[in-house]
C-alpha cells in the first residue's frame, strides 16, 4: 500500500476552490486517498490554516467551520501536534532550508512519519528536495497509477 502523505494546505484548499487551477487534480488525489483508506499524516496547523484562508476569501465565518468539521471527521487523517520536540526539529528544518515556518512544520510532520509531502508550494519543492520528495499533486496522481 502507499503512503503514509502529508498533504500541505495548499493541496486541500486548491481542492475546495472549483475555480482554481490545477482543482481537478488535487480533488482527485485527495478522494484517491480516502477511497483506498491511505493515511493522510498533518500537522494540526492545517485547521486554521484552512479556516483562515477559507473566512479571509469567503467573509462568512460558517463555511471555514464546516469545512474544519468535515477534515477532521475524514476517517484516514492523522493530525499531529506541534509539542516542543516537533517545534525543536521543525526550528531545525526552517533554518536549513531557510522555508517559512508553517512549512517547515509540514515538512517536519512528512520527515518524522516517512511520507510523501504533496504541496503547490514551489518554494517548498526547491529547497526540501535534498531531504524529502516533494510533490505536485498530478506527480502523486502518476505514482497512484491514477
Amino acid at each position: 500500500m502507499p503512503g503514509p502523505y502529508t498533504v500541505d494546505a495548499s493541496v486541500f484548499l486548491n481542492a475546495f476552490n472549483v475555480h482554481e487551477a490545477g482543482q481537478p487534480d488535487s480533488q482527485r488525489f485527495l478522494a484517491h486517498l480516502q477511497a483506498e483508506a491511505i493515511p493522510i499524516v498533518v500537522p494540526t496547523l492545517l485547521l486554521p490554516e484552512v479556516s483562515a484562508t477559507i473566512a479571509r476569501g469567503s467573509g462568512d465565518p460558517a463555511l471555514p467551520r464546516q469545512f474544519v468539521a468535515a477534515l477532521i471527521r475524514l476517517p484516514h487523517l492523522v493530525l499531529v501536534s506541534l509539542d516542543t520536540a516537533l517545534a525543536r526539529q521543525t526550528a531545525e528544518v526552517a533554518a536549513l532550508h531557510r522555508v517559512r515556518g508553517s512549512d517547515a512544520v509540514y515538512a517536519t510532520v512528512a520527515l518524522r512519519f516517512g511520507s510523501t509531502l504533496v504541496t503547490l508550494d514551489r518554494e517548498q519543492h526547491n529547497r526540501l528536495a535534498s531531504v524529502l520528495t516533494p510533490r505536485y499533486p498530478p506527480a502523486a496522481l502518476s505514482e497512484l497509477g491514477l
